[in-house]
């Protein structure tokens, strides 16, 4: 009979109580996704799968100014040197950081179908190809090499990848982030990088500059997609305290439209631009289901003339209906509007936390302060160290002589002594 294995008499087993052990895992768990996945930091704006992305790309030497590379190969370089998760999600981030709808300065180029603002899903990564685009290779890997960030080991130790990338530009709010952590949640719009570059200048010239003098030069979010913010509070508010509600409306005129091909023409709501992050198939979906419930009266077709060149819906109205009344009810019933949810929630030195716009801004100078101090202490040590040996070089073309004596005297070839009467010894 096997002998049974007795685990409690050796002191084996500590006693824990079940609240603290699920207290003290549940917290582990939590800040193991806040910071490993699910919130930008306030540095260089990117999450940890993005940053890999970026250096993985990096590496492989995938400039602008280099030909495209399948996305499976960035895909697979990312999984089996840094991000030791599900292909998919690589993936995913990839594309987003590729698609115009959704990032307001792409970081990434693409080559093929990554999807439309219709919510279409894109071509598997076998088919697609992507490189860096321009102000993702200059101004967040522009100065990689040049010692202004540390390294760190990745998940086995194999390879060595940067803790945040030396970013010469705030991304965290020309592109926004968007992430859902353990028990908080992240929600930042992109911006407009001249209104941003005029606001770092002037806190960099007037750190004590006033609130609402910084928020002249940087009035609102601007968003890939377009759109009208109708009120300003929400702004304000999220400005000042890191939080608020910023309603957002598709920018529609009334025209009026040949039906047909008659002569006969009838009046018609076109929409041109959507709010940020709209679906505009399922937008005319819902405007299908309300006309076909009864629930809004007044629209006899729908056509979608979108194309390349941008957005552009048609909604034919019925004869002697007021095409105000229709975009007012399409404003409150539809998404044709909505309320954009700001929290400015971000990691500062690893730890979560919400801030106002000043304080973004502040911590980006801060960090680009240290960048720059650590590339130029790097070139100047260089150039101490080549300082060094141009010297030893000088002193040895003074005493050219006196050296090719040492080595034709010398024991061995290997290993030549000066004389102890040698100005070198």
């Amino acid at each position: 009979m096997a002998r049974q294995l007795d685990v409690f008499s050796g002191g084996q087993v500590i006693a824990t109580a079940l609240h603290t052990e699920m207290q003290q895992s549940y917290l582990e768990y939590a800040m193991s996704v806040i910071v490993g996945r699910a919130l930008p930091d306030v540095r260089d704006g990117l999450k940890p799968v993005h940053r890999r992305i970026l250096y993985a790309m990096h590496e492989l030497g995938l400039t602008p100014d280099r030909p495209f590379r399948k996305c499976a190969r960035v895909v697979g370089d990312v999984l089996g040197k840094y991000h030791p998760h599900g292909d998919q999600a690589v993936y995913d981030a990839l594309v987003r950081m590729v698609q115009e709808f959704s990032s307001r300065y792409p970081l990434l180029a693409g080559h093929g179908n990554f999807g439309s603002v219709d919510d279409d899903p894109p071509a598997a990564m076998r088919y697609t190809e992507t490189r860096l685009a321009s102000v993702g290779n200059e101004a967040l890997l522009g100065e990689i090499g040049d010692a202004t960030v540390d390294f760190v080991g990745n998940f086995d130790n194999s390879q060595q990848e940067p803790v945040v990338l030396p970013a010469q530009l705030p991304v965290l709010l020309l592109n926004g982030s968007s992430g859902i952590a353990v028990g908080m949640a992240t929600n930042i719009p992109p911006h407009n990088l001249g209104e941003v570059v005029d606001g770092l200048i002037a806190l960099i010239d007037h750190p004590t500059l006033p609130d609402e003098k910084l928020f002249e030069l940087i009035p609102g979010p601007d968003f890939p997609t377009g759109g009208e913010i109708v009120d300003t509070r929400g702004i304000g508010e999220a400005y000042t305290l890191g939080k608020g509600s910023i309603p957002v409306r598709g920018v529609a005129q009334i025209e009026e439209v040949q039906v047909g091909r008659g002569r006969h023409r009838r009046q018609a709501i076109v929409v041109t631009e959507l709010p940020y992050q709209v679906n505009k198939a399922g937008w005319i979906e819902k405007i299908a289901e309300l006309v076909s419930q009864g629930r809004m009266d007044g629209i006899s077709d729908i056509r979608d003339e979108s194309d390349r060149d941008g957005i552009r819906v048609v909604i034919e109205l019925k004869r002697e209906v007021n095409p105000q009344k229709i975009l007012t009810a399409l404003y409150k019933q539809t998404a044709l509007q909505t309320n954009f949810g700001v929290i400015m929630l971000a990691l500062d030195n690893g730890q979560p936390r919400q801030m106002p716009l000043r304080d973004l801004l502040l911590q980006f100078l801060s960090f680009r302060e240290e960048t720059l101090t650590r590339r130029y202490q790097h070139e100047l040590t260089q150039a101490e160290n080549r300082c060094h040996v141009v010297d030893g070089l000088l002193i040895a073309l003074e005493n050219l002589d006196e050296i090719i004596d040492i080595l034709r005297n010398a024991q061995t070839a290997a290993r030549p002594r000066p004389n102890s009467r040698s100005s070198l010894s």
